[in-house]
């Protein structure tokens, strides 16, 4: 069956390299393309197609004010933004996927010639259309179940680490929104973003959440009520330096294709925590974080993982609940619930 796609980009250049990457592919076909929002959300209107590619910046009607009337008119046809690699590009993009966009892929920037940025839209973009296209089709089937308080013992817990891909923006906003305030322990987040993009996120967290959040530095001391981000196209890993557990970032070769990858850092946290890991995992494609998963879970660690109905893709956390490395399950404001009470259970005993 095929999935129909709308292109939106105010760039005829673009508009034709784009539907030239795709319309090679069998299994999809361009129903359309448009200049503006304004003309977008009328051919949506008239012919709704399975998914929309999104650009950023367009006179007229930009992709934030489109992505809002879409929201209104068609929020279940799911909408990738294409923004360019810069600052500007970043902070739109972020917005936008914090107001609804599920997914993003960048502008190639630096391709030698037409062939070789089709090649890279093509590889990054047409496995986010499979994916998020199978996902609409799989809505709602799997029933929710909520985590329960994952440890009940004193001081188990001495850091919480938190995965996520597609969809994550969102996800991490829910979650950490439900923490109110520090907890007694670090909080290291590995979210798959390029550099650039990792900074505004921490920002947008900061502002959407009121918690202290920020990208890591290297050499940076993990210390109790920090919240580090891994920034973007680098590893995040822990080195223990004279009894002192310290962030090290380093651009060592991706991890199942991902850099920051969590495995990298899951791995890493096993080694300086052993059992007193609480590992949660997000929403997203692939299978990053599985194989620190299952370290933690043979340390003795706990793993929590978001459910299918309120994943963006369910690949990431559905690898881990397929492979057996978890019964606490829920949607990211339940396993925000679950962090703050079992903090709030540690502070309240004698």
């Amino acid at each position: 069956m095929e999935t129909r796609i709308l292109i939106v980009d105010d760039s005829a250049v673009v508009r034709r390299m784009l539907a030239g990457a795709l319309e090679a592919t069998e299994d999809i076909r361009v129903s359309g393309t448009a200049a503006n929002g304004r003309i977008a959300l009328q051919k949506v209107q008239a012919d709704p197609p399975d998914l929309i590619i999104l650009d950023v910046d367009m006179p007229e009607m930009d992709g934030l004010q489109t992505l809002e009337e879409l929201g209104r008119s068609h929020p279940s046809i799911p909408v990738i933004m294409f923004s360019v690699l810069t600052e500007r590009g970043a902070q739109a993009t972020l917005q936008a996927l914090f107001r609804g966009a599920q997914d993003y892929v960048t502008k190639p920037a630096g391709a030698a010639n037409s062939a070789e940025a089709i090649r890279r839209v093509r590889e990054e973009l047409i496995p986010k259309i499979r994916a998020l296209v199978h996902r609409q089709g799989k809505a709602g089937r799997t029933a929710q179940k909520r985590s329960r308080c994952p440890s009940s013992r004193p001081g188990e817990f001495e850091v919480v680490l938190i995965a996520s891909s597609t969809g994550g923006p969102a996800a991490l906003g829910k979650l950490l929104g439900r923490i109110k305030s520090p907890l007694p322990v670090p909080i290291l987040i590995v979210q798959h973003m390029p550099e650039l993009f990792t900074a505004y996120l921490a920002q947008q967290l900061r502002s959407q959440t009121g918690l202290n959040i920020h990208e890591a530095v290297d050499g940076e001391e993990i210390a109790p009520e920090k919240i580090l981000l891994a920034p973007g196209g680098r590893h995040m890993k822990i080195a223990v330096k004279s009894g002192r557990r310290i962030i090290r970032l380093d651009d060592s070769p991706p991890l199942n294709s991902c850099r920051p990858s969590a495995d990298a850092l899951f791995l890493s946290a096993a080694n300086a925590w052993k059992s007193k890991v609480l590992a949660i995992v997000l929403t997203g494609m692939g299978r990053d974080g599985l194989e620190g998963s299952r370290r933690i879970h043979h340390d003795g660690g706990r793993i929590l993982a978001q459910d299918e109905s309120s994943s963006v893709v369910w690949g990431m956390p559905g690898y881990v609940v397929e492979a057996g490395l978890t019964g606490d399950i829920a949607d990211p404001v339940g396993l925000g619930d679950t962090l703050r009470q079992h903090f709030l259970s540690l502070r309240s005993r004698p």
